[in-house]
């Protein structure tokens, strides 16, 4: 079941890239191909390894979170599971990722309602971290933060909602109203109950801390690519802002990966800022690569690995 849903993702996933693609490049395949040919490619690896950066350190405040659930699993199995997570990244604000429940159920009879808080805390985290970002690059290149003011508005609503969690138990009782959803609410009161633990304010912070470094290496990375470009510049407080707020743009797009949403944003926002159209394209398309899909394709390994382990527990 598993295999099945993350083809169906990834088949959706990548028509949507192939025609944005075609869209986007209509009548620039020929600038497309000489801003590649004079693309340094060193940069593009340096990019993949800021994103493992990113990866690793996601990786320790994953393992912190699961302290405080009190989940005691072996490191090796931790780290197979958070990797098959990543390979449902292109799931609508990655909340595919809630595979990493089933398989700590699968894998070591973890009750999922103790786990599955975690990844919306980790979702949680990492809009704050990519907020502060964006908030650090406005600060840095002094343009507009209309938008950043209204992203932040709308997770601070969500961080509100945890905090007083009466209308959001009042919406799992309404929801679960019919009979042959009821037996999900006690499940998702607890569930709840978790989420609200995990976001007080001291591993809120702790876990904002980890996740703003996290970041901020593919924020680096963004930068890096787009400067290997010849003729190109993009500051890295720049590169922050347009990072960070398309990033968020795309999560509370609840496309699936945010497809569409950031890649059309952050081309033009790299035109606004004085880029040709055809680099702008090609920076947004290797960044995607090196971050969004070098995820999903490390995913996919081990999440092959966790079903591997799972049938050799059954067998």
């Amino acid at each position: 079941m598993i295999g099945s849903d993350v083809r169906r993702w990834l088949f959706f996933a990548i028509a949507i890239v192939i025609g944005l693609a075609a869209f986007s490049l209509v009548g620039d395949v020929r600038h497309l191909g000489d801003r590649l040919h004079g693309f340094w490619w060193p940069a593009f690896v340096a990019a993949i390894g800021l994103a493992l950066a990113n990866y690793c350190m996601r990786f320790v405040r994953w393992q912190m979170y699961l302290r405080m659930q009190q989940v005691q699993v072996p490191l090796a199995s931790s780290a197979v599971v958070f990797g098959a997570g990543l390979s449902l990244s292109i799931t609508p604000a990655k909340l595919g990722e809630l595979v990493k429940s089933y398989l700590l159920r699968e894998m070591h009879d973890v009750p999922a309602p103790r786990t599955a808080p975690i990844v919306v805390a980790e979702r949680v985290t990492d809009l704050i971290a990519l907020l502060c970002l964006a908030v650090f690059g406005v600060a840095a290149y002094g343009v507009d933060p209309t938008l950043v003011i209204a992203a932040g508005a709308l997770i601070a609503i969500g961080l509100v909602l945890l905090a007083w969690p009466r209308p959001t138990r009042a919406l799992i009782d309404l929801v679960t109203r019919p009979a042959k959803l009821r037996r999900l609410r006690e499940p998702l009161h607890e569930t709840l109950g978790h989420l609200a633990s995990l976001c007080r304010p001291g591993p809120l912070v702790l876990a904002t801390l980890i996740a703003i470094p996290a970041w901020g290496c593919e924020c680096v990375g963004f930068a890096i690519v787009c400067n290997a470009f010849p003729g190109a510049h993009v500051g890295v407080g720049l590169a922050m802002i347009i990072y960070a707020g398309t990033t968020i743009a795309g999560a509370l797009s609840f496309l699936p990966g945010g497809l569409g949403v950031t890649e059309g944003v952050m081309t033009l926002a790299l035109v606004r800022w004085k880029l040709d159209r055809a680099t702008a394209v090609a920076a947004t398309l290797l960044t995607r690569v090196a971050t969004l899909w070098f995820a999903v394709v490390i995913g996919i390994g081990f999440l092959t690995l966790a079903r591997r382990r799972i049938r050799k527990r059954v067998l």
